[in-house]
């Protein structure tokens, strides 16, 4: 018995080390999420007050593939991102919606008319709830949607140029099919 009381808190040792060897070459900027190829949760959020551009629900994210991308005015790589997601639309045309992550109305009209509004929708999301069904973590993130409205892709922080060539663009191209 007491040779039992001492192997045991050994063998948890062991366990331990060998789930964190089998996991430390995984890539730490990878954030798994539940929602990849299932529906887009069910949501409708309000344009931004005084904002040219309507907001979005679930329902106006079928037919086309869509970038969904989560911002705030107060995210310092949310402003070093912007320039790519104009790029971005510049360069494939695709629908761009955003959703204003916990924003005052005034910032976030501020902020893209400081930097441009690439997005063809702009929902509010005030309260954060749109953006904890969608699981994000934190501003920015990016989601591709397909045309039958699933998620498809999901992106955690900031875009940059590389990883819009080699992950967003061609999970649009796949959305695409």
């Amino acid at each position: 018995m007491k040779k039992l009381l001492f192997a045991a808190p050994l063998l948890l040792l062991v366990g331990l080390i060998a789930v964190f060897a089998s996991t430390i070459n995984r890539d730490p900027s990878l954030v798994r999420s539940v929602l990849i190829d299932k529906p887009a949760p069910e949501f409708t959020l309000a344009a931004v007050e005084g904002m040219d551009v309507p907001g979005f629900d679930t329902a106006s994210l079928k037919g086309e593939p869509t970038v969904v991308n989560v911002f705030a005015s107060w995210c310092i790589p949310c402003r070093d991102e912007h320039p790519l997601l104009e790029a971005l639309k510049a360069k494939t045309g695709v629908r761009l919606f955003g959703i204003n992550h916990s924003d005052a109305p005034e910032n976030a009209r501020a902020f893209l008319a400081e930097l441009g509004n690439p997005y063809d929708a702009i929902g509010a999301d005030r309260d954060r709830r749109v953006s904890i069904d969608w699981g994000v973590y934190g501003v920015p993130e990016t989601f591709v949607v397909d045309g039958s409205g699933k998620i498809s892709f999901k992106h955690v922080g900031p875009l940059t140029a590389e990883a819009i060539e080699s992950e967003l663009i061609p999970a649009l191209e796949k959305a695409r099919l």
